[in-house]
C-alpha cells in the first residue's frame, strides 16, 4: 500500500498525496496507512501549535492587561490607561498574535470559503479578522467614523478581543491534537510490538537488516528474547513461544518445525530458524494495525446527522450574524456601528461549531482505540453504532463456544481386545487419514505412548470411513452407516450406547474387526473454559443466543443444554446458516452472527454485524465487522458494552453541542440587553467556544477508562 496517502480523520473521502488540511473541515491530514512514523507526524503539527499557543499567549497577556486596565479601581484613574501608547502597544503586540500565530486559521478559513465547505474556521477568520482590521482602521483613520462612536477623538478597539481569541482556539487546536495523540498510543503500542529489525540467515553468516527488507521465502534466526519479526513457519529447531499478544494466554506455547509463528509474539527459550510467508502488513499485527487505524477514521451513520446539521448550521450563523449587526445599527444604542461590530463577532465566534464537529469523532477514535486494548477489533464505525441495537447472538459450535480441536476422551472396546490394544488398532489406520476426528484419535493414542503398526491396503471412503489390515486383521473406523455398506451386522448395541454418548455432547467412531463389531471411540470437542461466563453475561446484556451447527442434533442439543442456550439448529449447511439469519432479519431481529471459519463468511456478511474468532481464518475476519482477537466469546459481550458506551457518548457529546449553540447564539446577538443591559464580549464568547470543544474533548477521553 502506498503509504504517502493523506487522509482527513473526520472526512475520510478527502485524500491527497501529500500533508496539509482538509478542505472540508480544516483538520490536518494523517496518513493513511499506519506506520511507525506516525509519531513523528503527529508530533510536528501539535508543536507547531503549541509553539504558535505558548508565544501568541505571551504577546496577548499585555494586550488584555492594557485592555481591562480601566476596569481596576487603582490604575484606572492614571492617564495611561486610554493614552495613545497604550493603544498602540495593543496593535504592536496583536498583530503578530493574528498575523502569525492565528495564521493557520485565516489560511483554513480562506480555503473553506473557495472549496465552498463552509466550517468553524469560516466563522473565526471572519470574526477575528473583523474585530482587528475594525481596531486597526480605528487606529489610523478615526475620522472615518461618525462621531458618535469617538471619543476625544478616539474610537473604540478590541484588539485584545482578536488576540485572546486566536489563543484561545489555539489552546482548544492543542488539546484536541494531544486527545487524538492518546487515542492513537492503541496504534502505537500494536507498531512497537514488532522489531525493528530481522536476523537474516545467509551464506556468509547471519547478519541484522531493517524490518522493511525481508522478503518473502527469507530465512530468518530467532534467538531467545527476541521478538518474531514476521509471519511464518519454523523450518528449523525447537522452541516455546509467548502468544499472549494474541491468544491472551500467558503460558509459552511449544513450536517445532512446520508450525506457524506470527510476528510480533517473543520466543522465550530455544532458538529457531524460521521462513518469512507474510510481511508488512500482510502479517496478522500489520492486519491488526490497519483494521484499528481505519476504523478511527470510519463514520459512524449518526455522523451523518452531525454533518447535516453543520451544513445548514454555519450559512445560518453568517445570516443571523449579518441580522445581529443590522438590527444594532438600525435600533441599537450609541455608538451603533462600535455594538453591532462586536455583538456580530460575539455571534460568529460563540456560534462556532467546533464542539460540534468533534462530537462524533472523538469518541469513535477513543471508542476503538479502548476496544484494540482489551482484544476487540472494530472494522469500522457502523458496525461499531449497529451493535448496539443487537437483540440476538447467532453463533457457530467448532472453535467458537468449542476449543475447534477435538480429543479423544472414551475408548470402550467390545471385542475382548483390552483398551490399549484396542486404541492401537483404531489409531494406526486413522494415523492416515486427514478427517479432524481422526486427528484426534492419534493425538490421543499418542499421548499414551502406543507404537503405531504397519497399515496395508488402506482405503478412505469420503464422508464415511477408513479400511486397512494391521497384523492380518482387516480393520474398519467409521460412521455406523459405513461399517453396514461394508457388511458388518449387529450393531444396534453400540448404535444404543453412541446415544447415550451424543447426549453428552460427543461424537462416536465405530470400529470393526474381521467383519465384527469391535467396540467405539468418543471423541468431543471441549467447551471453551469461558464460555459458560460468556453466555451468562450475553444474557445479562438481554440478548439471546442460539447455535447454529453441522453437529448431528443430539451432540448440538447437548452442548446447547449445557450452556443455557435459548435455542439450536443443527446439521445446517453453510448455505443454510445464511438462510437462517435471513430469516431472523425478516421476522424484525437484529442479529449479531459470530463464527471462526471460512463456511461462517456468508453469515457473518449477512448478519447486521458480524464477529469473528481471531484464532480463525482471514475469511472470517475479512467478512466480519468486529474481530475478537484472543478468540474468547467473552470479547462479544465486551464489544457490546463498548458500542453502548461509546453510543451513548457521542449522544451526549451531540446534546452538550447543539444546547451550547442553541443557547449560545442568542445571548451573543444580545438578546438579554433590553432586559438586564447585558452584552456578550467576543472575548467570553471565545472562552464558552473553546470550553465547549474541551468538554467534548473530555467527555470522549472518558471512554478509555469505562469498563467493559
Amino acid at each position: 500500500m502506498n503509504s504517502s496517502i493523506y487522509i482527513c480523520p473526520m472526512h475520510p473521502e478527502v485524500q491527497q498525496d501529500h500533508p496539509g488540511n482538509c478542505p472540508k473541515c480544516g483538520m490536518a491530514l494523517e496518513p493513511k496507512v499506519a506506520s511507525a512514523g506516525m509519531d513523528e507526524e503527529e508530533g510536528a503539527e501539535l508543536r507547531d501549535m503549541t509553539r504558535r499557543f505558548w508565544i501568541g499567549a505571551t504577546l496577548t497577556l499585555p494586550v488584555f492587561v492594557l485592555a481591562m486596565a480601566h476596569l481596576i479601581p487603582a490604575p484606572g484613574r492614571q492617564s495611561w490607561v486610554d493614552s495613545d501608547i497604550s493603544r498602540w502597544m495593543q496593535l504592536a503586540f496583536t498583530t503578530p498574535v493574528v498575523m502569525w500565530a492565528g495564521w493557520p486559521f485565516f489560511q483554513r478559513g480562506w480555503s473553506s470559503i473557495t472549496m465552498r465547505h463552509l466550517n468553524m474556521f469560516t466563522l473565526i477568520s471572519i470574526g477575528v479578522g473583523a474585530a482587528y482590521i475594525f481596531s486597526t482602521v480605528a487606529m489610523f483613520v478615526p475620522d472615518l467614523f461618525p462621531y458618535t462612536m469617538q471619543n476625544h477623538g478616539k474610537v473604540a478597539i478590541y484588539f485584545e478581543a482578536a488576540a485572546v481569541i486566536i489563543v484561545l482556539v489555539l489552546l482548544g487546536q492543542v488539546l484536541e491534537l494531544r486527545a487524538r495523540s492518546r487515542t492513537g498510543s492503541a496504534i502505537r503500542a500494536l507498531l512497537n510490538l514488532a522489531p525493528p529489525t530481522a536476523r537474516q540467515v545467509a551464506p556468509g553468516g547471519d547478519h541484522e537488516v531493517p524490518l522493511e527488507q525481508v522478503i518473502i521465502g527469507d530465512w530468518l534466526r530467532v534467538v531467545p528474547g527476541d521478538k518474531v519479526p514476521v509471519d511464518g513457519v519454523l523450518v528449523e529447531g525447537y522452541s516455546s513461544v509467548e502468544e499472549a499478544m494474541i491468544t491472551g494466554e500467558p503460558l509459552p506455547v511449544e513450536k517445532s518445525v512446520g508450525d506457524k509463528v506470527t510476528g510480533g509474539t517473543v520466543n522465550s527459550s530455544g532458538s529457531f530458524i524460521m521462513r518469512a510467508e507474510r510481511i508488512g502488513s500482510d502479517t496478522l499485527l500489520g492486519q491488526i494495525v490497519n483494521m484499528v487505524a481505519e476504523a478511527q477514521r470510519s463514520r459512524a451513520p449518526i455522523q451523518g446527522l452531525a454533518d447535516k446539521v453543520a451544513g445548514i448550521f454555519v450559512p445560518s450563523v453568517l445570516l443571523v450574524a449579518v441580522l445581529t449587526f443590522g438590527m444594532w445599527m438600525w435600533i441599537g444604542p450609541d455608538p451603533r456601528l462600535a455594538h453591532a461590530i462586536v455583538n456580530a463577532v460575539a455571534v460568529l465566534i460563540i456560534a462556532c461549531p467546533c464542539a460540534l464537529g468533534l462530537a462524533t469523532p472523538m469518541s469513535i477514535m477513543v471508542g476503538v482505540g479502548r476496544g484494540a486494548k482489551e482484544g476487540v477489533l472494530v472494522k469500522n464505525a457502523e458496525a461499531l453504532e449497529r451493535l448496539e441495537t443487537v437483540t440476538m447472538l447467532v453463533v457457530d459450535k467448532t472453535g467458537t463456544l468449542t476449543e475447534g480441536k477435538p480429543k479423544l476422551l472414551d475408548v470402550l472396546p467390545t471385542c475382548g481386545l483390552d483398551a490399549k490394544e484396542f486404541l492401537r488398532l483404531a489409531a494406526s489406520l486413522e494415523q492416515n487419514s486427514e478427517h479432524p476426528l481422526a486427528a484426534a484419535i492419534v493425538r490421543g493414542a499418542k499421548e499414551q505412548g502406543i507404537v503405531f503398526a504397519v497399515v496395508r491396503n488402506f482405503r478412505s471412503i469420503t464422508t464415511g470411513g477408513v479400511i486397512g489390515v494391521i497384523d492380518g486383521l482387516e480393520v474398519m473406523v467409521g460412521k455406523s452407516d459405513f461399517l453396514r455398506n461394508e457388511k458388518i451386522i449387529g450393531l444396534e448395541s453400540l448404535e444404543a450406547s453412541a446415544v447415550k454418548l451424543q447426549e453428552e455432547g460427543k461424537t462416536a467412531m465405530f470400529v470393526a474387526i474381521d467383519g465384527k463389531p469391535a467396540g467405539i471411540l468418543a471423541v468431543a470437542d471441549p467447551i471453551k473454559a469461558t464460555t459458560k461466563e460468556a453466555i451468562r453475561e450475553l444474557h445479562k446484556l438481554g440478548l439471546k443466543v442460539v447455535m447454529v451447527t453441522g453437529d448431528n442434533r443430539r451432540t448440538a442439543a447437548a452442548v446447547a443444554k449445557t450452556l443455557g442456550l435459548d435455542a439450536v439448529e443443527a446439521e445446517i449447511e453453510p448455505a443454510g446458516k445464511v438462510a437462517y439469519v435471513k430469516k431472523l432479519r425478516a421476522e424484525g431481529k437484529h442479529v449479531l452472527m459470530a463464527g471462526d471459519g471460512i463456511n461462517d463468511a456468508p453469515a457473518l456478511s449477512e448478519a447486521e454485524v458480524g464477529i469473528a474468532m481471531g484464532t480463525g481464518t482471514d475469511v472470517a475476519m475479512q467478512s466480519a465487522g468486529i474481530t475478537l482477537v484472543k478468540g474468547d466469546l467473552r470479547g462479544i459481550a465486551k464489544a457490546i458494552r463498548l458500542s453502548r458506551a461509546t453510543m451513548r457518548n457521542i449522544r451526549q457529546n451531540l446534546t452538550f453541542a447543539f444546547l451550547y449553540n442553541a443557547l449560545g447564539i442568542p445571548v451573543a446577538a444580545g438578546a438579554l440587553y433590553p432586559f438586564f443591559g447585558l452584552l456578550l464580549s467576543p472575548i467570553i464568547a471565545g472562552a464558552a467556544m473553546s470550553l465547549s470543544s474541551v468538554s467534548v474533548i473530555g467527555n470522549a477521553l472518558r471512554l478509555r477508562n469505562v469498563k467493559l
